[in-house]
Protein backbone atom coordinates (compact mmCIF):
# COMPACT_ATOMS: atom_id res chain seq x y z
CA UNK A 1 0.00 0.00 0.00
CA UNK A 2 2.67 2.67 0.67
CA UNK A 3 3.54 2.33 -3.54
CA UNK A 4 0.30 3.72 -4.28
CA UNK A 5 0.80 6.91 -3.10
CA UNK A 6 3.85 7.74 -5.20
CA UNK A 7 1.95 6.46 -8.00
CA UNK A 8 -1.29 8.47 -7.68
CA UNK A 9 0.84 11.27 -7.15
CA UNK A 10 2.73 10.68 -10.34
CA UNK A 11 -0.41 10.55 -12.30
CA UNK A 12 -1.83 13.48 -10.80
CA UNK A 13 1.38 15.62 -11.77
CA UNK A 14 1.46 14.03 -15.06
CA UNK A 15 -2.60 15.48 -15.59
CA UNK A 16 -1.89 18.75 -14.28
CA UNK A 17 1.78 19.59 -14.75
CA UNK A 18 3.38 17.54 -17.76
CA UNK A 19 0.01 17.02 -20.29
CA UNK A 20 -1.10 20.53 -20.82
CA UNK A 21 2.79 21.48 -21.44
CA UNK A 22 3.16 18.68 -24.37
CA UNK A 23 -0.43 18.48 -26.02
CA UNK A 24 -0.37 22.58 -25.51
CA UNK A 25 -3.49 22.41 -23.64
CA UNK A 26 -4.13 23.67 -19.92
CA UNK A 27 -5.30 27.00 -18.64
CA UNK A 28 -2.69 28.96 -20.06
CA UNK A 29 -3.75 31.76 -22.48
CA UNK A 30 -3.23 31.71 -25.52
CA UNK A 31 -0.11 34.25 -27.11
CA UNK A 32 -2.50 36.53 -28.43
CA UNK A 33 -3.97 37.43 -24.92
CA UNK A 34 -3.32 40.53 -23.19
CA UNK A 35 -2.27 39.87 -19.55
CA UNK A 36 -5.34 42.02 -18.00
CA UNK A 37 -7.19 38.74 -19.79
CA UNK A 38 -4.57 36.73 -17.77
CA UNK A 39 -6.50 37.56 -14.63
CA UNK A 40 -8.57 35.58 -12.62
CA UNK A 41 -11.49 38.26 -13.03
CA UNK A 42 -10.71 39.80 -9.28
CA UNK A 43 -7.18 41.50 -11.03
CA UNK A 44 -5.07 39.00 -9.53
CA UNK A 45 -3.58 35.62 -11.91
CA UNK A 46 -4.40 32.42 -11.16
CA UNK A 47 -1.38 31.95 -8.89
CA UNK A 48 -1.98 34.89 -6.93
CA UNK A 49 -5.70 33.92 -6.30
CA UNK A 50 -4.74 30.40 -5.31
CA UNK A 51 -1.98 31.63 -3.06
CA UNK A 52 -4.46 34.48 -1.16
CA UNK A 53 -6.93 31.97 -0.59
CA UNK A 54 -4.65 29.54 0.71
CA UNK A 55 -6.00 26.98 -1.70
CA UNK A 56 -3.20 24.25 -2.48
CA UNK A 57 -0.37 22.56 -1.34
CA UNK A 58 3.02 24.03 -1.64
CA UNK A 59 3.77 21.47 -4.62
CA UNK A 60 0.80 22.86 -6.49
CA UNK A 61 1.46 26.63 -6.14
CA UNK A 62 5.00 25.60 -7.34
CA UNK A 63 3.88 23.42 -10.51
CA UNK A 64 1.61 26.01 -11.53
CA UNK A 65 4.41 28.70 -11.45
CA UNK A 66 6.36 26.26 -13.68
CA UNK A 67 3.57 25.80 -16.33
CA UNK A 68 3.64 29.56 -16.16
CA UNK A 69 6.98 30.01 -16.61
CA UNK A 70 6.99 27.52 -20.14
CA UNK A 71 4.25 29.48 -20.72
CA UNK A 72 5.91 32.85 -20.66
CA UNK A 73 9.01 31.50 -21.89
CA UNK A 74 7.37 30.19 -24.90
CA UNK A 75 5.77 33.42 -25.98
CA UNK A 76 8.67 35.71 -24.79
CA UNK A 77 7.01 36.92 -21.79
CA UNK A 78 9.16 39.45 -20.01
CA UNK A 79 6.34 40.31 -17.23
CA UNK A 80 6.57 37.26 -15.50
CA UNK A 81 10.17 37.08 -15.84
CA UNK A 82 10.25 40.65 -14.31
CA UNK A 83 7.19 39.82 -11.51
CA UNK A 84 8.54 35.97 -11.08
CA UNK A 85 12.29 36.28 -10.78
CA UNK A 86 13.89 37.31 -7.75
CA UNK A 87 16.28 40.72 -8.44
CA UNK A 88 19.17 38.46 -8.08
CA UNK A 89 18.31 35.30 -9.75
CA UNK A 90 20.51 33.45 -12.04
CA UNK A 91 20.75 31.32 -14.75
CA UNK A 92 23.70 28.82 -15.60
CA UNK A 93 22.22 27.57 -19.27
CA UNK A 94 23.56 24.18 -20.91
CA UNK A 95 26.89 25.79 -22.36
CA UNK A 96 28.25 26.94 -18.99
CA UNK A 97 27.04 30.87 -19.54
CA UNK A 98 25.86 32.96 -16.72
CA UNK A 99 23.37 35.49 -16.81
CA UNK A 100 21.09 37.65 -14.47
CA UNK A 101 17.73 38.80 -14.39
CA UNK A 102 18.03 42.09 -16.61
CA UNK A 103 20.29 39.94 -19.05
CA UNK A 104 17.48 37.32 -19.51
CA UNK A 105 15.07 39.64 -19.87
CA UNK A 106 16.73 41.79 -22.14
CA UNK A 107 17.71 38.50 -24.62
CA UNK A 108 13.84 37.69 -24.52
CA UNK A 109 13.34 41.41 -25.45
CA UNK A 110 15.35 42.13 -28.30
CA UNK A 111 14.69 38.05 -29.57
CA UNK A 112 18.51 37.00 -29.03
CA UNK A 113 16.53 33.83 -26.97
CA UNK A 114 13.72 32.52 -28.17
CA UNK A 115 11.96 29.12 -27.55
CA UNK A 116 9.73 27.38 -30.29
CA UNK A 117 8.83 24.38 -28.23
CA UNK A 118 9.88 23.07 -24.50
CA UNK A 119 8.18 19.29 -23.59
CA UNK A 120 8.20 18.60 -20.46
CA UNK A 121 8.99 14.49 -19.60
CA UNK A 122 9.90 14.39 -16.20
CA UNK A 123 9.16 16.84 -13.14
CA UNK A 124 9.83 16.41 -9.54
CA UNK A 125 9.40 18.73 -6.64
CA UNK A 126 10.96 18.66 -3.41
CA UNK A 127 10.39 21.27 -0.54
CA UNK A 128 12.42 22.33 2.13
CA UNK A 129 10.51 25.00 4.46
CA UNK A 130 10.07 28.41 1.95
CA UNK A 131 12.41 26.66 -0.27
CA UNK A 132 11.20 23.95 -3.87
CA UNK A 133 13.56 22.48 -5.40
CA UNK A 134 12.40 21.17 -9.15
CA UNK A 135 14.00 18.88 -11.27
CA UNK A 136 13.20 18.48 -14.92
CA UNK A 137 13.73 16.53 -18.17
CA UNK A 138 12.67 18.52 -20.86
CA UNK A 139 13.16 18.15 -25.13
CA UNK A 140 13.79 21.52 -26.13
CA UNK A 141 13.33 23.75 -29.66
CA UNK A 142 14.84 26.52 -29.23
CA UNK A 143 17.53 30.25 -30.74
CA UNK A 144 20.05 31.20 -29.08
CA UNK A 145 22.03 34.51 -30.37
CA UNK A 146 20.67 33.03 -33.53
CA UNK A 147 21.95 29.83 -33.29
CA UNK A 148 19.19 26.88 -32.84
CA UNK A 149 19.48 23.89 -30.28
CA UNK A 150 17.33 21.04 -30.53
CA UNK A 151 18.08 18.57 -27.97
CA UNK A 152 17.00 17.07 -24.23
CA UNK A 153 18.06 19.09 -20.88
CA UNK A 154 18.03 18.44 -17.37
CA UNK A 155 17.41 21.41 -15.61
CA UNK A 156 17.11 22.34 -11.72
CA UNK A 157 15.09 25.38 -10.63
CA UNK A 158 15.15 26.71 -7.07
CA UNK A 159 11.94 28.79 -6.16
CA UNK A 160 11.99 30.87 -2.84
CA UNK A 161 9.46 32.15 -0.82
CA UNK A 162 10.32 35.64 -0.44
CA UNK A 163 7.44 38.53 1.08
CA UNK A 164 4.57 35.58 0.83
CA UNK A 165 5.66 35.36 -3.00
CA UNK A 166 7.44 32.73 -4.86
CA UNK A 167 10.63 33.73 -6.60
CA UNK A 168 12.64 31.77 -9.20
CA UNK A 169 15.89 32.50 -7.88
CA UNK A 170 18.23 29.82 -9.80
CA UNK A 171 18.13 27.99 -12.72
CA UNK A 172 20.57 25.84 -14.30
CA UNK A 173 20.63 23.23 -17.15
CA UNK A 174 22.62 20.53 -18.28
CA UNK A 175 22.46 19.26 -22.23
CA UNK A 176 22.25 15.86 -22.37
CA UNK A 177 24.57 13.69 -25.13
CA UNK A 178 23.01 12.76 -28.04
CA UNK A 179 22.87 8.48 -28.07
CA UNK A 180 24.93 9.51 -31.13
CA UNK A 181 28.17 10.99 -29.08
Amino acid sequence: MKNVKPVIFVLFAFSFLVAPLVWGQGANPTAGRKESENTSGRGMTAVEHTFQSGGGTVEQEIKTLQAQDVQAILKGDTSFLEKYYADDYIAIHGNGMLSTKAEEIENFKSGATKYDSISVREAKIRTYGDTAVVNALASVKATFNGKPYIGDVRNTRVWVKQNSTWKLVLFQATRLASASQ
